[in-house]
């Protein structure tokens, strides 16, 4: 599943679109990790996100930790049902 980044002035728009469970954490991780630090500011949009599990939120969990390191603020926008339930399930709708 590719992420779809585009750049705008000092912003990384990120649109994930489909499943973020264990079947896509690895690759998804693998597009979006290195993307930190290259711009101050990442928008991550989760409005398309279909499901999400626990591998998931792992990786929500470490992007937010990792964009912390690389300098980069990362804002997660536009959640999806499926995201703002998992989110309230865990008690992270505020955390992340």
């Amino acid at each position: 599943m590719p992420l779809l980044c585009e750049t705008s002035h000092d912003t990384a728009h990120v649109h994930i679109d489909g499943e973020l469970t264990i079947y896509t954490a690895a690759e998804l991780a693998a597009q979006l990790l290195p993307r930190l630090g290259e711009t101050p500011r990442m928008e991550i949009d989760l409005s398309q996100v279909t499901e999400i599990d626990g591998a998931g939120m792992q990786l929500l969990m470490l992007a937010s930790r990792e964009a912390s390191t690389a300098g980069t603020d990362l804002t997660l926008t536009g959640r999806s049902k499926a995201v703002m339930e998992t989110l309230e399930l865990c008690n992270l709708a505020e955390a992340i």
